[in-house]
């Protein structure tokens, strides 16, 4: 989640924690540990592969930050003027403060290392998206009445109460559009094939479907107000004959850990080379896809691994009208949103009547 979000959550749950006792302080401190996860942003690992899937890594493990809490609540104890505090209080405080972090982060489709260091895929079951002001606006809430009355918990703990009912109903929200989606995976023989849910920009209102099946992606929209209208897929290439390239390099490897199978992959001209790019399909929203990385370079004897990858910039068209229609769409089907309206012609395979 983004950081403000991640201190308002941090911050009221130090002042649910410790805010009788500590009053405003529980709440700062407990801001300044929501965001100390993230402080591994800095750590540059040499590409940009390395930096991206290391990002949430050690950092965002409950093992490092069990350790942590249990560190921190040791010397706090043995300061004075926190011996009236029991060493248990203490821990909990700095040990929700802290894995609240990664455990919120989880609910997002990016990924975290709950697991860090077992060689475990990310943890991600995506109820949210990483900016969502419907969860962040009470945490502020709360917050906000601690800091302005200097009574630490009340405030806090009913932000938490109603940031936490949010993701309740989120949680709901998936499992109905998953009922809602399940015919469509039979109708087109897609049970077993490997499909993220999760939904779309800022809301849990409207919800993206992504479906992998070999060669292509199935992309589907699916709104709590679409009624009785069924959900239909567009269907794009996804460039299948270039996985095994990929694949054959470790970066390809890396990223397929990471992201694997929702990956794109494409030759594209940059910089007057030609480059194997692997794009993310889960992050951002088709046609504005966030990561592009480069993995090999084209040369006479055939596709060579690049030591260090790049980031990839994309074409973005991203602007307001998109995001006005992206609104108008949480509340009903109709107009439809298309998203191969967005997609490059070549990546189109089928679309519905609708479009």
């Amino acid at each position: 989640m983004d950081t403000l979000t991640q201190a308002a959550l941090g911050a009221a749950v130090g002042g649910a924690v410790l805010g009788r006792r500590l009053g405003r302080r529980a709440v700062l401190i407990g801001a300044a540990l929501g965001i100390l996860p993230d402080l591994d942003v800095f750590i540059d690992y040499g590409d940009a592969i390395a930096n991206v899937t290391q990002h949430r890594g050690f950092s965002h493990s409950l093992f490092v930050l069990t350790g942590l809490a249990t560190l921190l609540a040791l010397l706090v104890r043995r300061l004075t003027a926190a011996r009236d505090i029991p060493f248990g209080h203490w821990w909990a405080f700095f040990l929700l403060c802290l894995i609240t972090h990664p455990l919120l982060d989880a609910l997002t489709t990016y990924g975290t290392q709950l697991w860090w260091p077992l060689d475990r895929r990310p943890s991600a079951w995506p109820v949210v998206f990483i900016i969502d002001p419907l969860y962040t606006l009470p945490l502020l809430a709360g917050v906000g009445v601690a800091l302005f009355t200097g009574s630490g918990r009340r405030g806090p703990t009913w932000g938490l109460m109603l940031s936490c009912a949010y993701l309740l109903f989120a949680m709901g929200a998936k499992g109905l559009v998953e009922q809602r989606l399940a015919p469509l995976l039979t109708a087109h023989g897609l049970d077993d094939a490997p499909r993220l849910v999760q939904p779309s920009p800022f809301n849990t209102l409207l919800w993206r479907a992504t479906v992998v099946d070999g060669e292509y992606q199935y992309e589907a929209l699916i709104g709590l107000f679409d009624g009785d209208r069924p959900p239909r897929f567009e269907v794009y290439h996804r460039g299948g004959d270039l996985e095994s390239v990929a694949l054959a390099t470790a970066k390809g490897r890396r990223l397929d850990w990471f992201a694997g199978p929702f990956l794109r992959y494409a030759e594209r001209e940059h910089e007057g080379e030609s480059l194997l790019v692997a794009t993310d399909l889960r992050l951002g929203f088709p046609g504005f896809y966030a990561f592009s990385f480069s993995l090999a370079r084209h040369e006479e004897t055939g596709w060579q691994p690049l030591e260090v990858s790049d980031m990839v910039p994309a074409p973005s068209r991203v602007d307001h009208a998109v995001l006005k229609r992206l609104g108008k769409r949480l509340f009903a089907a109709e107009p439809p949103l298309c998203t191969s309206e967005f997609v490059a012609e070549r990546w189109v395979v089928e679309v519905h009547e609708a479009c």
